[in-house]
């Protein structure tokens, strides 16, 4: 991501953590709210409109930019992994803040009431995965390409208590399942054509995030490739003559 897209979208979650909206911003700039939509969609603010919006979140430019250029976790440790899975609330914040959910909106969606859900922020204050700020306005220092360790403990607790819900409800449109023999130069292009879908993925989160819960869903992209066989095939392949 560039500089200015990492400045604007550092100002929008700023914007949604104070609970200001675009029609808010509009009066501010004295512009209409589309067009206030359309300057954070191509991401060209001029000098004088980024200084009226840090203003009008009570920042300087320079903190503005500080935040956007702060480094982001891409990653937490196993420990970290292993707390979050240990506490199932714990992990459901976790995984709202990660979202950009405000407070008020996990307490009024899940039983969670406000004492423990600002406990837990504030363990994961603790944790590195945000800064929690008065007014229980948090801020993420995640990466919005962040990703659970490769076989930790949350996508072990994913595969063992979601996955099989994840897949078995899937429709007919929304499963598809591919098989084919490929050499091994397709199977490498492919490869990066699905790490191209991740980036992908991450971009539209990132462009969602500006929209109230209302205008957002929770969606999930599960992908396996790999090289495979059907354990009915495999058990009727003759067997390899070793002795040549």
């Amino acid at each position: 991501m560039s500089q200015g897209a990492r400045l604007i979208h550092t100002i929008k979650q700023q914007l949604r953590q104070r609970g200001l909206t675009y029609k808010q911003v509009a009066e501010v700039l004295d512009l209409s709210e589309a067009s206030v939509k359309r300057l954070f969609s191509s991401e060209r603010f001029t000098l004088e409109r980024l200084e009226q919006v840090s203003r009008m979140l009570e920042l300087s430019l320079a903190d503005l930019v500080a935040l956007a250029d702060e480094p982001r976790l891409s990653h937490l440790s196993q420990a970290q992994e292993a707390a979050l899975v240990a506490d199932p609330s714990l992990l459901l914040v976790a995984v709202c803040v990660v979202n950009s959910w405000t407070v008020d909106e996990i307490i009024q969606v899940y039983d969670v009431d406000l004492p423990l859900c600002v406990r837990h922020l504030a363990q994961l204050d603790r944790m590195g995965l945000i800064d929690l700020h008065p007014g229980n306005r948090v801020k993420l220092k995640v990466a919005r390409d962040f990703d659970w360790l490769p076989g930790g403990p949350i996508r072990q607790f994913f595969r063992h208590t979601g996955q099989q819900d994840f897949v078995n409800g899937a429709s007919d449109q929304e499963l598809w399942f591919l098989h084919g023999m490929l050499s091994d130069a397709a199977h490498g292009q492919l490869r990066q054509r699905l790490l191209s879908l991740k980036q992908a993925f991450a971009d539209a989160h990132q462009a969602s995030d500006h929209l109230p819960l209302s205008g957002r869903h929770g969606s999930g992209l599960m992908v396996v490739f790999r090289e495979w066989e059907h354990p009915t095939f495999t058990a009727m392949r003759r067997p390899v003559n070793t002795s040549a």
